[in-house]
């Protein structure tokens, strides 16, 4: 594996991968690789010629300072797993190599990054686009690979592909990988005391048991405002920031079961577990 530092580089690479023919798979990331990554690198290399993953903590789409500068970085752990799961190229810039100058670009995003995290962490999908789009034009990928841990992401994602014109780009969702507990994998998770870490399953417990609750005949709004309460009253380290059912598509939120669209329904939280916040989701 050969670890690029340079979008001069890069397009060095990828270019003479395409005019060879060969596909190249994409997987972003902000390091601190666990399984859930590596299960995208896995992807990627069953599904493509030629493998990039990027390692880059993107400052721009942080909206709380002191959430950038304890994100943990881990980069030789982190090219030493994409080694020796036959990634072909690890891009990892520095900030200035990325942004040589301030990215003032903004996104016409629409509804899909209004909602949710949108609400809650303003500018962090602008930001996001920023770097995504960026990584889409250095590494010309045939497929990008994205966990669906983070699910409004991917809508948002999609959009700004749209917007972009990356219109022959695949962008693959893929499973979120858990512990064997139910927690869903996440860099932040290191950050966990090991109290927090004890009881952080129990949002995917909940999760679990609201599909219960639709089974019974509750409408969604019931659902949400029992999931909260459940979480919270779990534990005194729990703090819900929200939790929304929406349609799986769009983002946005449904008033019954059957308003939702072709993809589907998807329940999306937010927990403060300790001081770390946690993100989870469940199909409906």
């Amino acid at each position: 594996m050969e670890i690029i530092r340079t979008v001069k580089h890069l397009n060095e690479v990828v270019d003479a991968a395409r005019a060879e023919g060969k596909t190249i798979g994409l997987v972003p990331t902000m390091g601190a690789l666990h399984a859930g990554h590596a299960s995208l690198v896995e992807r990627a290399r069953k599904e493509n010629d030629i493998v990039v993953v990027s390692v880059f903590v993107n400052p721009t789409q942080f909206n709380n300072s002191t959430d950038l500068q304890t994100y943990p970085r881990t980069e030789e752990a982190d090219c030493a797993l994409l080694e020796s799961l036959g990634a072909d190229y690890a891009f990892v810039p520095s900030v200035a190599e990325v942004y040589p100058e301030p990215d003032t670009r903004t996104f016409d995003l629409g509804p899909v990054a209004e909602v949710m995290e949108g609400a809650m962490r303003p500018g962090h999908f602008n930001g996001v686009a920023q770097i995504v789009s960026k990584l889409f034009a250095w590494a010309k990928p045939t497929r990008a690979y994205f966990g669906e841990k983070d699910f409004q992401q991917i809508a948002v994602i999609r959009k700004m592909a749209e917007l972009e014109g990356f219109d022959t780009l695949e962008i693959i969702d893929c499973p979120i990988v858990r512990e064997a507990d139910g927690l869903a994998l996440s860099s932040r998770n290191v950050r966990l005391t090991p109290e927090a870490r004890a009881i952080a399953p129990r949002i995917h417990q909940v999760l679990l048991a609201s599909r219960d609750l639709k089974a019974q005949g509750m409408q969604p709004a019931e659902v949400e405002k029992a999931v909260t309460e459940a979480i919270d009253a779990s534990d005194a380290l729990f703090r819900t920031e929200y939790y929304r059912i929406v349609d799986a598509l769009t983002m946005q939120p449904i008033a019954r079961w059957d308003e939702a669209g072709s993809r589907g329904t998807v329940g999306c939280v937010t927990v403060y577990c300790g001081d770390v916040r946690l993100i989870d989701n469940i199909r409906y």
